[in-house]
């Protein structure tokens, strides 16, 4: 493993090759122009263009910064997650409950499973279709992650 720098510090680099972007699709430059991905020696990157050159910045080094994003959200609100999801599912007991939190509390060593295995293709749309979009700068560092939020007011 290697250490990559951040704005917020630092993100570890796993062995794994991103032979597939997570996001693609979903990322723009600071700009709002689309950012291309194309594979290297085997390996994703994110293609962004910096005044006529073309910088190639590894895509695990976004897709970690936007899962870690993701991470964030979900820290301490496990409960509340892991009722909802039983309520979708329509399985609300304990062994359910013990799953779904056990794996919302692992959650960061299901990185490098993801970052090898890539995300459905549906599942990029379906982000894309609800507004999710991330937004990078020319060293590939996330400068803001715009996902849809839920409605202020209560509709029962």
């Amino acid at each position: 493993m290697k250490l990559h720098p951040s704005q917020s510090g630092f993100l570890w680099k796993s062995d794994v090759v991103a032979r597939q972007s997570l996001f693609s699709g979903l990322v723009v430059d600071d700009y709002d122009r689309p950012v291309e991905v194309t594979l290297v020696g085997g390996e994703a990157f994110y293609v962004v263009d910096d005044d006529g050159f073309w910088r190639h910045i590894e895509s695990e080094y976004v897709d970690r910064q936007v899962l870690h994003h993701f991470f964030e959200l979900i820290q301490g609100h496990e409960d509340l997650i892991s009722e909802g999801t039983m309520k979708m599912i329509g399985q609300e007991d304990i062994f359910t409950k013990a799953m779904i939190e056990t794996s919302l509390k692992n959650l960061d060593s299901q990185f490098d499973t993801l970052i090898e295995r890539g995300m459905p293709e549906e599942a990029r749309a379906w982000l894309g279709m609800i507004g999710f979009r991330v937004v990078i700068n020319v060293h590939g560092d996330v400068v803001r992650v715009e996902q849809p939020t839920a409605p202020d007011e209560s509709y029962d």
